[in-house]
């Protein structure tokens, strides 16, 4: 099992669907993340926010984190789903089902 091949997503409408999945989920990480940071970056010009502030960066770095692990779990998600066009001959009511019937 190869991970990370370059055409995997588009192997069939299944592997499109969950590809975007993940892309919305490593996006979304990905804006969480920075308006942590963000938010933790002014709360460090004053000093009675600092606490808060660091706290919003270790939260964000946890998210900075999650975004290879969403990536690895897309990446096995798909592998899991088999070659490509496998999927599209299996699916109800594609055209390689009706002309074999």
């Amino acid at each position: 099992m190869k991970l990370f091949r370059s055409r995997r997503f588009d192997a069939s409408h299944r592997h499109r669907q969950i590809y975007s999945a993940y892309e919305i989920a490593y996006s979304v990480i990905d804006l969480l993340a920075a308006v942590l940071f963000i938010v933790g970056s002014v709360l460090f010009l004053d000093d009675a926010t600092v606490k808060a502030g660091t706290w919003l960066f270790i939260i964000g770095s946890v998210f900075f984190a999650g975004r290879p692990a969403v990536r690895l779990a897309r990446e096995l998600h798909l592998a899991g789903l088999g070659d490509e066009g496998q999927q599209d001959r299996a699916e109800p009511g594609s055209a390689s089902n009706r002309a074999g019937s």
